[in-house]
């Protein structure tokens, strides 16, 4: 069972982890006083758990002690694509000029834990998935590059769930692990235009762009 150093901690992974699996939808209002008693701590690590996920962008704060988990929009979903696919390609161009022994080790290990996600994953899934990523653009060795791609996961999480609602064929699953794996053989080869290109293309074919596309096709309907 995992340990938090905080009850803060403890209250930012859970709150955070039902608002990425839709536990607590968009919109939905959460009453602290009410989700405090039923994670059993105060208030007062709770409010700094949501003043953290506040700044990541999952919840909007209230003068009236509610936290709202924040809507999704096509408009944040194209946003959140523009920058993936400035950056991305960037950090894995410099990963595989850049990458160490160490970062080899930590790349393969995370591809190791790397599987399709299923229609409906839970938590585990997500995260091997990010982490995968995580230990390409770390790799980049770039400070400020890190940081920022950091953010822009930590927002584009929820929208990897509403990518997940269009059906994927065994096919498109196939080529989703072969861009991983290309992706991570052009890192390691040291072949960053290579590296590039993959990323490139993955982001094509990416859960954030299938959620710019559902939520656009929401908009249109509205």
């Amino acid at each position: 069972m995992e340990t938090y150093a905080t009850k803060s901690d403890f209250a930012y992974a859970l709150v955070r982890t039902k608002i990425l699996t839709s536990e607590y939808a968009p919109g939905t209002v959460l009453n602290q006083a009410t989700l405090a008693r039923d994670l059993g701590i105060s208030t007062t690590p709770l409010r700094e758990a949501l003043r953290r996920l506040k700044s990541e962008g999952f919840v909007e704060l209230d003068a009236h002690r509610d936290a709202r988990v924040t809507d999704l929009s096509a408009e944040e979903a194209r946003d959140l694509l523009e920058m993936r696919r400035a950056l991305d390609p960037l950090a894995t161009s410099l990963a595989a000029e850049r990458r160490s022994k160490s970062d080899i080790a930590t790349m393969r290990a995370a591809f190791a834990q790397l599987k399709p996600l299923p229609d409906h994953p839970d938590i585990t899934d997500l995260v091997a998935h990010r982490e995968f990523h995580r230990a390409i653009y770390t790799a980049s060795h770039n400070d400020l590059l890190i940081t920022t791609l950091e953010g822009l996961w930590d927002k584009a999480d929820r929208y990897r769930i509403v990518g997940l609602r269009q059906k994927r064929d065994q096919p498109e699953r196939d080529e989703t692990a072969a861009e991983h794996r290309a992706m991570l053989e052009a890192v390691i080869a040291g072949d960053s235009e290579l590296a590039a290109k993959v990323m490139r293309e993955h982001i094509r074919s990416s859960l954030g762009s299938k959620a710019l596309s559902t939520l656009a096709d929401g908009s249109a309907d509205d």
